[in-house]
């Protein structure tokens, strides 16, 4: 009797705006000629990520393989989203060769990765391994180290609050549960910086992680795929912050998008938004962005003060034409305010 092979799933984890989408968009062009099915996981409403990977597929990785989980972390959606949707992808008559699973940048790995533990799941689908994506220049900047004084005036401001910063609890237990690092946007930084970072990521990863130093999310995919971790099999060697409790929320972080007229001079924008960034220590703002005049739909990447704009492609016939932009913080921004200074 043959047994059959279970599909290898990959999870690729990382804070936002660390390049996961980016990873897997060169991973898509390099699969060399495996299946895949990609399951992507975003924070707010709208799926950014998910539509900048659509149009960019091969004939191994079509739009029909893309499914999108909006509105809510994968880790704590997994009866409800997660699994219905791996159902989904085993159902179909030509199954994939790997799974890739990018979370939302504010997801706890290690749900996700118990999750493939279900009955119904772990014959058939192994966790490969878990990737977690850096963004090199913002541990550099120290934006996850614990920062006790921060959490001290929080504390001050609301007894109930009894958890640490909750940027250095979700980067602990994203490298906690890795198995692979990539420390990303090394071409932002220079050697010294690089070399620093990496060493002190070095010094907290589990025996037998590899740490790796990229530029735009460009990896091997023979380097990214083929890890044989079995991770659902070693939960117990991927220690959490958040092991005792029965469940979890996102309490300390928000999303909300702010829709906008079309942007005549995208520059403006763009000071726009980096001013606003500062003032409410925005973490991550991503969206699109409709040019009067422009055939082309422009893509608003940002990460802190750093901001990328680009054109990515022709706006669809039958597509509205739209400016419509996430906003992702921790609790308690100041909404109005934020989609006043944008322009809204």
């Amino acid at each position: 009797m043959t047994i059959a092979r279970k599909i290898p799933a990959t999870i690729i984890t990382g804070f936002l705006g660390a390049g996961k989408t980016t990873l897997i968009r060169d991973l898509i062009r390099n699969a060399n000629g495996r299946r895949l099915a990609l399951v992507i996981n975003e924070f707010g409403d709208l799926a950014v990520d998910g539509e900048l990977l659509r149009g960019c597929g091969t004939p191994d990785c079509t739009d029909e393989d893309i499914f999108e989980l909006a509105n809510g972390c994968i880790c704590c959606t997994v009866a409800d989203d997660f699994l219905p949707t791996i159902r989904a992808i085993l159902d179909r008559p030509n199954r994939p060769d790997h799974i890739i699973i990018e979370t939302s940048g504010l997801a706890l790995p290690k749900p996700l990765v118990r999750a493939f533990g279900w009955p119904e799941v772990r014959t058939q689908v192994t966790v490969d391994g878990v990737v977690a994506v850096l963004d090199g220049p913002a541990v550099a900047a120290g934006r996850f180290a614990d920062d006790p004084d921060r959490i001290a005036a929080q504390r001050a401001a609301d007894e109930g609050l009894d958890h640490d910063s909750p940027l250095h609890e979700l980067y602990e237990d994203q490298l906690a549960c890795a198995d692979l690092v990539l420390l990303n946007k090394t071409d932002l930084m220079d050697d010294a910086a690089s070399a620093r970072v990496a060493g002190e990521i070095a010094g907290r990863l589990r025996p037998g992680v590899r740490l790796l130093r990229t530029a735009n999310g460009n990896i091997d995919a023979g380097i990214l795929l083929g890890l044989d971790a079995a991770a659902e099999d070693d939960l117990v060697s991927r220690p959490s912050h958040h092991d005792a409790e029965d469940d979890h929320d996102h309490d300390d972080f928000e999303s909300f998008e702010v829709p906008l007229p079309p942007i005549a001079v995208p520059e403006e924008l763009v000071a726009r938004i980096r001013a606003t960034v500062a003032d409410h220590d925005i973490l991550r703002v991503k969206g699109f962005v409709s040019v009067p005049g422009k055939d082309m739909r422009m893509i608003v990447q940002g990460v802190g003060d750093r901001l990328q704009c680009y054109y990515d492609r022709a706006w669809a016939p039958d597509e509205t034409r739209a400016t419509r932009l996430v906003v992702i913080g921790l609790a308690g921004l100041d909404r109005a305010a934020i989609a006043d200074a944008f322009g809204g």
